[in-house]
């Protein structure tokens, strides 16, 4: 330990490398692509992770969409080419047979899947926009984010079939002059007249939603629309422990019995499995976190290896050298720590200096991507990580510099002052 503070021993390390300049840089390369490599990998999937979570942070992850369409092949008498309408009598049975079921949402709309959009009036100024018949048990699964002062759809709009509304952000600014309060104000849906009780700011919340809707009881949709029991499509949620896959099978198949639809009919109940898109991707990342470790680890022990034989090499240069320095009275074990430390210096220092391009590179992409419409966001590596690439460069690097060094210490003092 003296040793490794005594200026002697440092002086010789960087009198060393300064006589090898080049050759010292090659074998340095190897270990800083290693962590380098390593470092970029594992930060650029931390980042698609970040960027996704991102993007949906407002919808349950265990999250699907199920709507129906018209049969595929007969079944019990009916023909082929029979539309299937979804009912609001369908969530009690689901709820029933499918036990990983966590919350489900049957949703209404007017203005997309082919349907004309709502009109909507406020005084002189008017609009086109979607309308969605909804229950407050879609924030459960998707979450809304309303501005203060204001809330969503509750229990009490739905039983009393009250003519509130929550409408989005844009449809605030096309409808309302940007001094007015639009919470308690009213607006013509389809001539009939609605209480604003909330204004949402888009955060996603499924593939049909945007920041223009407006949201109604799903009661009093059904009343203004006279849709009756129908129901546009399902959004559901699973449990965070549940296989989300075999969930949304479970789901489309208790949906044929209700329905009477051949239980081979895979294009009658449809659906999109966010959940399932979910694992996709963070089992690419977790993959591609996989990799970096292994090609990371494999570059840094190629690195850490080539340094070994430059040191070698330089035992062998330094022969007479170190024979001068046993005969004046180095003991074996200071020749061996001296070759050890040197080692360790040149495994951490570009380690080290990898570490610290890599993080510039990760900056670099954050800023480039972060706040574009890439899924990607704040690429960064966990301080452990880093931390347990610095222990197995140290360990390596010291490893590695054993070899060397008991080479240096082998030599017998008579026979290196022989050296020519």
């Amino acid at each position: 330990m003296r040793q490794l503070f005594d200026r002697d021993t440092w002086n010789e390390i960087f009198q060393s490398i300064r006589k090898n300049k080049l050759r010292t840089f090659l074998t340095m390369l190897g270990v800083f692509i290693g962590i380098y490599i390593y470092i970029g990998l594992s930060g650029a999937s931390k980042g698609l992770d970040n960027g996704f979570e991102r993007e949906f942070e407002s919808i349950a992850r265990n999250s699907m969409f199920i709507f129906s369409s018209s049969t595929s092949k007969p079944y019990a008498g009916f023909k082929t080419g029979r539309q299937i309408q979804l009912k609001l009598s369908d969530v009690d049975v689901l709820r029933q047979q499918v036990p990983e079921i966590m919350a489900i949402a049957p949703r209404n709309v007017k203005g997309i899947f082919g349907s004309e959009p709502g009109v909507v009036k406020r005084g002189v100024k008017s609009g086109n926009y979607s309308v969605f018949g909804d229950f407050p048990e879609f924030t459960k699964i998707a979450t809304k984010k309303i501005y203060d002062g204001g809330r969503f759809i509750n229990d009490a709009d739905i039983a009393k079939e009250r003519k509130v509304c929550v409408i989005g952000e844009r449809t605030q600014k096309e409808l309302f002059d940007q001094d007015e309060e639009p919470i308690g104000s009213y607006i013509a849906i389809e001539d009939v007249s609605f209480q604003v009780v909330g204004v949402h700011k888009f955060a996603g919340g499924g593939p049909f939603d945007n920041d223009s809707d407006i949201f109604i009881p799903f009661t009093t949709f059904k009343k203004l629309y006279n849709t009756g029991d129908n129901v546009s499509w399902f959004t559901i949620a699973a449990y965070d422990d549940a296989d989300v896959i075999q969930a949304e099978k479970d789901i489309k198949a208790t949906l044929r019995r209700i329905h009477k639809v051949d239980p081979t009919d895979e294009k009658a109940i449809g659906g999109f499995n966010l959940g399932e898109v979910f694992k996709k991707i963070f089992g690419f990342s977790n993959g591609l976190t996989f990799l970096s470790l292994i090609v990371g680890i494999a570059t840094i022990l190629a690195g850490v290896i080539g340094i070994g034989n430059i040191l070698l090499i330089s035992v062998k240069e330094r022969t007479k050298e170190l024979g001068v320095r046993r005969a004046l009275g180095a003991t074996p074990s200071e020749v061996r720590n001296q070759i050890i430390i040197e080692a360790l210096v040149l495994t951490l220092l570009a380690g080290v200096i990898g570490i610290i391009c890599g993080a510039a590179t990760l900056s670099a992409l954050g800023a480039a991507f972060g706040n574009g419409d890439f899924p990607y966001a704040n690429p960064t590596v966990p301080i452990p990580y880093v931390l347990m690439s610095l222990f197995l460069m140290v360990t390596l690097g010291i490893l590695i510099g054993l070899i060397p060094a008991q080479r240096a210490v082998s030599i017998r003092p008579i026979d290196a002052l022989r050296e020519e």
